[in-house]
């Protein structure tokens, strides 16, 4: 359970330093993690993003602040990193339903979101399917679109939605591949399939090389992309925080999708996370 302490440690330090500038990558060194795996896991664990969880903790603080008159709006907007008091008013208000002065006032009704601690908790054990692999160095050849972590589930399904309607296709789209996590919380998503140095690349289209190494393969069976999200949700959720022998690997993890079955009940995918022994 090291892995449980380490995200407890960076909670820690996220409440330590609300009223600092916090960056995602000194957030996730607190939990000897990097930026895009500690994000996905914070999400799957949490419930909610990063960012969203940082401004829920500021907000929560402004308004104890604010309707104990500790502190001038224009203040509290400062000390939780907003760069002018409307941008404050405006997202204190999607938060609290109230505006800040309004939660000057005696007897305002406010909102609040308590520090995060994580728990595991135990409930049934629902088996989870999956082998550990030793795969050869690879590289694959596609198209590529920026992604924010906060809307994935949605924006990746729309990204395919639109590569397929393309009537004149250089790659099918045999992998998905998740690359690179950036500290705004952004990654590269390429729609891809296996390359071989004696192709032509074409224009629009680049290519990845993934190193020699160890993979956890977890099979998906069902419609897409419901039973594909769910699968990761439960890795990054149940699996990896369980997870003693094997640490996980370089910042990037795959989807591969088999050739389309008869009906969408029946497709058959899978979702490789690249691992190191602990």
């Amino acid at each position: 359970m090291n892995l449980l302490s380490d995200l407890n440690h960076a909670l820690a330090y996220i409440e330590d330093h609300l009223t600092d500038e916090l960056r995602t990558e000194d957030i996730a060194a607190a939990a000897y993690m990097s930026p895009f795996h500690f994000q996905k896991m914070f999400s799957a664990l949490c419930g909610m993003t990063l960012g969203e969880y940082i401004r829920g903790r500021r907000l929560t603080l402004a308004a104890q602040a604010l309707s104990s008159g500790e502190l001038r709006v224009i203040d509290a907007a400062m000390r939780c990193g907003y760069d002018s008091p409307d941008s404050f008013a405006r997202a204190f208000t999607r938060f609290h339903g109230i505006s800040p002065s309004q939660a000057k006032e005696r007897g305002a009704r406010l909102n609040a979101i308590a520090p995060l601690r994580i728990r595991v908790s135990l409930e049934g054990g629902s088996k989870m399917e999956y082998r550990i692999v030793e795969k050869p160095a690879f590289t694959i050849m596609g198209v590529s679109r920026k992604m924010q972590g906060e809307t994935s589930y949605q924006d990746i399904p729309a990204f395919w939605q639109d590569h397929m309607k393309l009537e004149d296709k250089a790659v099918w789209g045999a992998f998905g591949a998740c690359i690179h996590g950036e500290e705004n919380g952004t990654f590269d998503y390429m729609i891809a399939d296996l390359y071989t140095p004696w192709e032509d690349i074409p224009e629009g289209h680049t290519t990845h090389t993934f190193p020699a190494g160890t993979w956890a393969v977890f099979p998906c069976r069902g419609e897409l992309p419901r039973a594909l999200q769910e699968v990761n949700t439960r890795i990054w959720k149940e699996w990896l925080p369980s997870l003693t022998s094997y640490k996980l690997g370089g910042m990037y993890n795959l989807e591969m999708y088999a050739p389309p079955a008869e009906k969408p009940e029946n497709t058959y995918s899978e979702i490789w996370v690249p691992l190191v022994k602990a």
